[in-house]
C-alpha cells in the first residue's frame, strides 16, 4: 500500500512540476473552466484583473512555476495553469467534460456512478457503507431547491460562477 501511494505521490508532483512547461512565452494558451480569473499578481488570493470565458485564446507572456501570464485583448494577468489547455477544448462540453454547469445538476446525478457493479466492488472491498452513503444523499437531494444551489454556488464562487 505504501509503495503505491509513494508511486501515486511521485507521479502527482511529477505532474505538477512539469505542468507549467507546456506553455511557452509567445505561445498560446485556452481557458477550460466557464470563467477564469486573471490575477493581478501569480497568486490564488491576488485580486482579479478580469474574468475571460470558456475556451478562449490567450497569448502566453512568460510562465513562473505552476502560473503563466497572460494577455487577453487589452488585459494582461496571471493564470493557474491547471486551468488552462493548450488545445481548444469542445464547445459542445461544458466545465471538466460535463454537458450542464453545476447549477443545473444535483449532488444524487453527480453520484450516479454508484452503479451495482460499483457497489459489489465496494462491498467485496469492505467499503459496503458507500450503499448507505448513497441511500442517505438520495434521501437528501429532494430536500435541496434548485435555486439554493444556485444561489451557494454564486456566493461562494463555484462552478460556472468561478
Amino acid at each position: 500500500m505504501k509503495a503505491k501511494l509513494c508511486g501515486w505521490f511521485a507521479t502527482s508532483l511529477a505532474t505538477v512540476t512539469l505542468l507549467p512547461a507546456a506553455f511557452a512565452p509567445g505561445g498560446a494558451a485556452f481557458t477550460k473552466r466557464v470563467e477564469t480569473a486573471l490575477h493581478a499578481e501569480p497568486n490564488m488570493f491576488a485580486p482579479s484583473v478580469t474574468r475571460v470565458g470558456y475556451a478562449q485564446q490567450l497569448k502566453v507572456d512568460a510562465v513562473r512555476g505552476a502560473w503563466v501570464k497572460v494577455t487577453y485583448g487589452k488585459n494582461s494577468g496571471w493564470v493557474f495553469a491547471g486551468n488552462l489547455a493548450e488545445e481548444k477544448p469542445s464547445e459542445t462540453r461544458g466545465l471538466d467534460g460535463l454537458p450542464v454547469p453545476a447549477s443545473e445538476t444535483t449532488a444524487a446525478a453527480a453520484a450516479r456512478p454508484l452503479v451495482p457493479a460499483a457497489e459489489e466492488y465496494s462491498n467485496r472491498r469492505g467499503l459496503g457503507k458507500a450503499a448507505e452513503d448513497m441511500t442517505w444523499l438520495n434521501q437528501q437531494a429532494g430536500a435541496v431547491k434548485p435555486e439554493d444551489v444556485k444561489a451557494f454556488l454564486q456566493e461562494k464562487k463555484k462552478g460556472e460562477y468561478q
